[in-house]
């Protein structure tokens, strides 16, 4: 696996986060229907929060990123996107293994959304998240805390 690190995001990697979420979200969206190039950006500048996203980087560039924001009742995984040269490396399992470590020693419950159809699914099952509701556009996933960290 290429070695990789998490940095804390800032306001300046809105526009490198915006442009990666277009280009790895592309083809489901093409594949839904809902494919609108400027939208797929402005979404993501819209609900951009520095505070809670990270950036992935591999030998000291920009190679993804990946939020974990707080609601009410669980933490929200949100804009986990990987460079397409980096994706199938392992760098993606290795990222969202240690954000589920720290829900787990927190005992937090972690929820997320997926397009219908993508490959991600899989990864997510993989480490525990079950279906929780799911719509024409996107699939709703829960993972609740391993009881091994209380």
């Amino acid at each position: 696996m290429m070695e990789w690190e998490l940095r804390q995001a800032s306001v300046a990697d809105v526009d490198a986060v915006a442009e990666l979420r277009a280009v790895v979200l592309r083809a489901d969206l093409e594949r839904l229907g809902r494919y609108d190039e400027q939208r797929v950006r402005q979404r993501l500048r819209d609900g951009f929060a520095p505070a809670y996203t990270w950036v992935v980087e591999v030998g000291g560039a920009f190679a993804g990123c990946v939020a974990l924001r707080p609601a009410d009742d669980a933490h929200w995984l949100e804009h986990f996107y990987l460079s397409p040269h980096v994706q199938g490396s392992g760098i993606g399992t290795a990222v969202l293994r240690e954000l589920l470590d720290r829900c787990d020693r927190d005992g937090t419950v972690v929820r997320l959304n997926v397009l219908r159809g993508s490959p991600a699914r899989r990864l997510y099952e993989r480490h525990g998240f079950t279906l929780e509701t799911e719509d024409p556009v996107d699939v709703f996933l829960v993972r609740r805390p391993l009881s091994t960290y209380r």
